[in-house]
Formats: structure tokens, C-alpha cells, sequence
């Protein structure tokens, strides 16, 4: 995972400048890093200088035709963002249908033309509540490594199984063929189950 209280935006099928002219003309900082891998642009942001909710909002709205003209050529937009801010404590934070607080964005969404495809939380068993079109999308894999589902042994044998998601990270980063680098500095960056 990234190193905690920072944000990553996942872009596949924009057009680069004009994706970073969009980013800075909706107010969102210069990026602390950025790259290009296995097809996606990526983009890293310290949580404090960045407001995660914001970021979040605008990964979701910028596959949709409103952005039309960011697309690179025919192949259909998607984004992923990610954050490793802590779990949100408010008291909507384990309802997905009511809008986390500020400060606590869902920890990874990823968006295909105007729709959240899978959100949720990592860590601490809060992967057994996802939501967006697709919320089941992953429930394969999920279930094979013992993250949801009813033999979650797994976290009986150790209680800090999974607590800060590295599992799950795992498994949405092969899923989506998200790039390594922006993982790199972080101890979350630890092999599937």
C-alpha cells in the first residue's frame, strides 16, 4: 500500500496533459509523484495537502462524458483511486449508501464511464461491505484468500490477519494490472495469499 495518509489516482484511456490541465483546474495540488505502467497514468498526493474527498469525487466523475475529450483513442476510460488514510470513525462509516466524512474517502474505488464499479474499505474485515455496480466483482478471490465469507480462519489464527488490507491491496492490484511503483515505499506491498 502507499505509505499511510496519502492518496493515488489510477487514469487508463486519457490523454496526459490534458488530464493534469483538468487536475489543476479543479484546484487539486501538484502531484508528489507521478508515472505511466502497465497502461495507467498514476498520480500520488500527501492526504494533508490534498483533499482526499475531493480527489475521490473527481476519479469518479472523470471517466464519464463530461470529460469526453480527455480520451486518448477508443479504448474506454476507467480510474482507481486509492487512499491509506485511516478507516473512518463517524458513525456512517460502515453504511456505503450515506457519503463518508471529509477526511475518511472510501479507501479504493474504481470507476468505469459515469459508475463506480467496486468500493470499499481495507482492512479490519470491512471488505465484506462493498458496494457500486459491480460489488461482488472480486468476491472470488476475496473468498479463496479467507478475507470475507464463512471460513475466515484465517483471522481467528491471528487477529491482525489482513488489519491493514496489504491482502486485499494484493488482490485489487493483479486484478485491475495496477502498477507497482506509486507501492514501493510502503510495507504493504506484500504478495497475495
Amino acid at each position: 500500500m502507499l505509505p499511510p495518509n496519502r492518496l493515488a489516482l489510477f487514469c487508463k484511456g486519457f490523454d496526459p496533459p490534458g488530464l493534469t490541465g483538468v487536475l489543476a483546474a479543479a484546484g487539486v495540488p501538484e502531484a508528489a509523484g507521478t508515472g505511466h505502467g502497465q497502461g495507467w497514468d498514476w498520480f500520488t498526493y500527501d492526504a494533508a495537502r490534498c483533499d482526499p474527498d475531493k480527489l475521490c469525487g473527481l476519479a469518479q466523475q472523470l471517466p464519464g462524458r463530461r470529460h469526453a475529450e480527455l480520451a486518448s483513442g477508443p479504448a474506454e476510460r476507467e480510474t482507481v483511486f486509492l487512499a491509506s488514510t485511516p478507516a473512518c470513525a463517524c458513525p456512517h462509516s460502515q453504511n456505503l449508501l450515506v457519503p463518508h466524512c471529509r477526511d475518511h474517502p472510501f479507501h479504493f474505488v474504481h470507476t468505469t464511464g459515469n459508475f463506480a464499479q467496486l468500493y470499499l474499505n481495507l482492512g479490519e474485515r470491512r471488505e465484506s461491505r462493498r458496494g457500486g455496480t459491480h460489488p461482488d466483482e472480486l468476491v472470488g478471490p476475496l473468498l479463496s484468500a479467507g478475507i470475507v465469507g464463512r471460513d475466515t480462519s484465517r483471522y481467528d489464527a491471528d487477529p491482525d490477519f489482513n488489519a491493514d488490507g496489504r491482502h486485499t491491496l494484493a488482490l485489487l492490484a493483479a486484478h485491475y494490472g495496477l502498477p507497482d511503483p506509486p507501492f514501493r515505499s510502503s510495507s504493504w506491498n506484500s504478495p497475495a495469499p
